[in-house]
């Protein structure tokens, strides 16, 4: 049923210039057995650390693992679609690569490099403010990509708005605004090792995220027409304020366990802010997600587009632009195996009956999706 990569790339990319895959990964394991290979200790521990006692970190993984599926049977599933329509075109997984600061350190071109990914496997790509080599160049890298733009605010109220019509001029389809950083946290893993990060050094105008609050959200909705994201969301309280605010998307997140210690894992919350924004916004959520099958329990849930971060950073480094391009048919071989398993043709027929909750039977930390990566044959 599941088919290896489709030879069709996106309208926007010509035949020729798509990259190979690299077909020696059988399995997501692999790839990330490779990506430990191929970084050093403060690289590796950028990936898969969180803060303080990394409690929010391993929650993640524990709200996916402590959710089951219910599959239904003797229906025809013999025509398995993953795509979904989203921003006005059809994509070919509901994924988005997720917003990481210093993508450069996987792969030397940075978030280019995983947008050019995005674009050959028609999947949409979020670029951070922070990561090289910043908003035009991102655009320019893959002008047919179905990019997003996501801000930490480091300036005032024009120093935003410039940023805003510089994604619009560079034809994003979304702008994101992240607002679970009104302190940056302690990354303990880097406090032990003297090793300073770029998060930790002093970055001029970190002070305006910290005063940052609903008047810079009606500012944008007020100025600009293109559609605003919110990412940080984590409780139904805030996830109704940004619908009344008219925000378009709400980007459940808990920064992958890197910013508020003993929080709740992304999919716990997922379920409330599906229930509380009743259809008036769509949502994006992140952390701890890596495998179809959770890709498959956050449609159930409620979601629209599942973020991937770590994960994207494992295929950089493990295999840079085609490594992306094979993470992402892994994927898709996963989701449409779990769709057809679990009763469904598409993610439209999905609903929260197909999820029960269950005990986890791993005990949760950023690889325990990956039990096996002792015998892939890139040994971890």
């Amino acid at each position: 049923m599941a088919e290896k990569r489709s030879d069709k790339p996106s309208d926007e990319t010509p035949l020729a210039s798509l990259p190979t895959p690299i077909v020696e990964f059988e399995n997501l394991h692999e790839i990330v057995g490779k990506a430990r290979q191929n970084l050093n200790q403060n690289h590796w521990d950028y990936i898969v650390g969180g803060t303080e006692t990394e409690t929010t970190l391993r929650r993640n993984r524990m709200s996916l693992d402590a959710v089951a599926l219910r599959p239904r049977v003797l229906r025809d599933v013999s025509k398995v679609d993953a795509s979904v329509q989203e921003f006005g075109r059809k994509m070919r997984l509901p994924i988005v690569l997720a917003p990481v600061g210093n993508l450069e350190v996987f792969h030397g071109e940075g978030a280019a490099t995983s947008c050019k990914a995005a674009g050959d496997f028609n999947v949409s790509h979020m670029v951070s403010s922070v990561c090289e080599p910043g908003l035009e160049k991102t655009a320019d890298a893959s002008p047919g990509a179905l990019r997003m733009f996501q801000l930490y605010v480091r300036g005032d109220a024009d120093w935003v708005d410039d940023h805003a019509r510089r994604a619009i001029d560079k034809g994003y389809a979304a702008f994101c605004l992240t607002v679970d950083t009104a302190h940056y946290s302690r990354r303990e893993r880097d406090l032990a090792k003297r090793h300073m990060t770029a998060g930790r050094r002093r970055v001029a105008g970190r002070e305006f995220q910290a005063a940052l609050d609903w008047t810079t959200v009606k500012q944008l909705k007020d100025k600009f027409k293109i559609p605003l994201v919110i990412k940080g969301i984590g409780t139904a309280e805030d996830a109704k304020l940004a619908v009344e605010h008219g925000v378009e998307w709400i980007y459940v997140s808990n920064h992958g366990g890197r910013q508020l210690d003993h929080g709740r894992g992304a999919m716990e919350v997922l379920p409330e802010v599906a229930d509380a924004t009743r259809g008036k916004a769509k949502i994006i959520v992140d952390g701890g997600f890596c495998r179809g099958t959770d890709v498959i329990k956050a449609l159930a849930a409620g979601a629209h587009l599942v973020g991937l971060g770590r994960m994207q950073c494992y295929a950089l480094a493990a295999g840079g632009r085609e490594g992306v391009i094979r993470m992402l048919e892994l994927l898709e071989d996963e989701v449409q195996r779990g769709l057809g398993l679990c009763g469904v043709n598409r993610f439209a027929e999905l609903s929260p009956s197909f999820l029960h909750a269950a005990m986890p039977t791993n005990m949760p930390h950023a690889l325990s999706a990956f039990p096996l990566l002792e015998v892939a044959p890139y040994k971890y």
